[in-house]
């Protein structure tokens, strides 16, 4: 199914865009509320902290590496936020999906968490740090077509706000026949990959050197080694091989990790004709290169 087009209205409570961010599609009752941690006091203080809440905890290691999530329910929204703000250290961020007519239930709540986990572990672009999933919670058929619904307008909120917790990497793709798949192919390589609206992203199953040439550099050795520490790729023989897809931010990016050495992305990675991500992406048609 293709994206409809949407208007989304994005509220600042304190005029300050780094602060409290509360994110509406215009024609539904569903707000996702953005609270950084330093403003949770403040937040606790609006009336849109006292409903049932569908919650999400984001934040990063140290090195701004391994983002993680959190996500949970309530019906008691400022004892569970303060309860977090004490007791659990690694998040930034809060996200908070409410109704604007108060109308989530508990039952709501607890549909929407266990079906948040599946589709956040399912993407896998997100490390969950709630442990057991837990069992589907009975739900009748209404309402649960009314939490699918919810759930929707709550993906597509968070992926504004920067958050897409439930789109697989791979996902931003566009599908234009065999133009969308690149390889990149040398000796003891054969690589595909997909330039998304995010970057470029490298799929699973595909092979790069192992072996990198000493001129390469500190920083792409070290996303080498730690793509190989987080078990994104693994050694075989004289190989690297990507066990899940991964995004880069640049196709260079991904080239220089494949190859094991400088390179430029735009003109390793090669559609099936043989064109180049450059010519497919960035010459307008009809010029010169």
């Amino acid at each position: 199914m293709n994206p409809t087009p949407k208007t989304i209205q994005i509220y600042l409570p304190g005029g300050n865009p780094q602060g409290i961010r509360i994110a509406e599609i215009t024609t539904r009752i569903v707000q996702v509320i953005e609270v950084p941690r330093s403003l949770v006091q403040d937040f606790l203080k609006m009336p849109e902290s006292g409903q049932v809440a569908l919650y999400f905890l984001f934040g990063n290691a140290e090195d701004r590496a391994d983002p993680k999530v959190y996500i949970g329910q309530t019906g008691d929204l400022r004892a569970r936020l303060m309860n977090h703000n004490q007791k659990k250290d690694f998040w930034q961020r809060a996200l908070v999906l409410i109704s604007r007519t108060n109308s989530l239930t508990q039952t709501h709540a607890l549909f929407l968490e266990w079906h948040s986990l599946q589709a956040a572990r399912k993407a896998e672009r997100y490390a969950d740090e709630n442990g057991n999933s837990g069992s589907k919670p009975h739900t009748p058929a209404p309402l649960e077509a009314d939490c699918l619904e919810i759930f929707e307008t709550g993906r597509t909120l968070l992926a504004t706000l920067g958050y897409p917790v439930f789109d697989p990497v791979a996902g931003a793709a566009p599908k234009i026949g065999g133009r969308t798949l690149f390889t990149c192919k040398s000796a003891g390589i054969n690589a595909s990959g997909v330039y998304t609206s995010e970057g470029f992203v490298v799929l699973k199953g595909s092979v790069g050197r192992a072996e990198s040439v000493p001129s390469l550099g500190i920083g792409p050795e070290k996303v080498r080694n730690d793509l190989l520490a987080k078990g994104i790729c693994e050694l075989v023989g004289q190989t690297i091989v990507f066990t899940k897809d991964h995004l880069f931010g640049t196709p260079s990016g991904a080239a220089i990790t494949l190859l094991g050495r400088r390179s430029n992305g735009w003109t390793e990675w090669k559609a099936p004709d043989g064109r180049t991500l450059d010519e497919l992406e960035r010459q307008v048609p009809g010029e010169d290169p």
